[in-house]
């Protein structure tokens, strides 16, 4: 039997609403945003459109590793570019996140939170494999 700490718990609570928001996110970039949407807009901004692909897999991929604890500090750590682009994005439309176009103050502080997620790592209920455990070490 397990036996987990508040930690665990924290980490756990923290790595599951974190992936959820990032699925949602994906989500929303191939659903209601489309893909040639989210190109156009990736491109708007002077980036090159592949990165809106490489934008939704890290999203999508991304938040269902989270939510199962797979690669757990490896994934958050990939995923804090995603956040500091994003915050980059939106940095011109102010500091709160409700106004127009989104300002910065979300997508820094949930670079923030995957940081601390990479330090607690996957904590309770973490889908376990362990050959990927073994090959990442540390950021598993």
């Amino acid at each position: 039997m397990t036996t987990y700490t508040n930690s665990d718990y924290a980490a756990f609570a923290l790595r599951v609403s974190s992936g959820t928001l990032f699925l949602a996110h994906g989500w929303l970039k191939l659903s209601v945003f489309t893909i040639a949407g989210t190109v156009g807009y990736f491109e708007s901004l002077g980036l090159p459109g592949f990165l809106a692909y490489l934008t939704i897999l890290a999203e999508i991929a991304g938040g269902a590793a989270l939510i199962l604890g797979v690669a757990t500090r490896l994934v958050s750590l990939a995923l804090i570019p995603v956040l500091l682009g994003a915050t980059w994005a939106h940095s011109g439309n102010g500091w709160l996140f409700s106004g127009e176009g989104g300002g910065w103050e979300f997508p820094l502080f949930w670079a923030v939170v995957q940081g601390a997620i990479a330090t607690l790592g996957s904590g309770a209920f973490a889908l376990r494999v362990p050959g990927l455990q073994k090959a990442l070490g540390q950021f598993a």
